[in-house]
């Protein structure tokens, strides 16, 4: 049976609407301007993206395109590990909410997990400068 462990929801309200925040999270080739924590450099092999993330080379996939504003994604590491990351994009009015749900890894201590919830937020909060700026024109 699966251990039961601990998450974080990470959010962030953005003045977008959500098929625009979708499509650009969606459009891999914009993770190193949004998540800088997470992405170094990318680059893509064959149908693959592959990240230069703090763990080391990782893979990134996306669940299907959808209409339900699901960005669900796996993350494999180098180990062969393969950590599923459940990301939404949510309508609210004019614009959108982001709802990322970190879970915590077998081994990550308290301090490692505030870390790593800090900087999901902080990606967050530039994903959201980013797209509100072209928003803005």
């Amino acid at each position: 049976m699966t251990e039961f462990v601990s998450c974080r929801i990470v959010h962030v309200s953005i003045e977008c609407p959500a098929k625009e925040v979708y499509e650009y999270i969606l459009a891999v080739v914009h993770f190193p301007e949004w998540a800088p924590c997470f992405c170094k450099s990318l680059r893509q092999s064959g149908d693959e993206w592959l990240v230069e993330a703090p763990e080391g080379l990782v893979k990134v996939r996306f669940v299907e395109r959808n209409e339900f504003g699901v960005l669900d994604h796996y993350v494999t590491l180098e180990s062969g590990q393969e950590i599923m990351i459940p990301l939404r994009v949510i309508p609210n009015g004019r614009g959108s909410e982001v709802v990322f749900t970190l879970f915590r890894q077998p081994g990550v201590t308290d301090d490692m997990f505030d870390r790593d919830a800090e900087m999901v937020e902080s990606d967050l909060h530039n994903l959201k400068s980013v797209l509100e700026k072209a928003a803005r024109g």
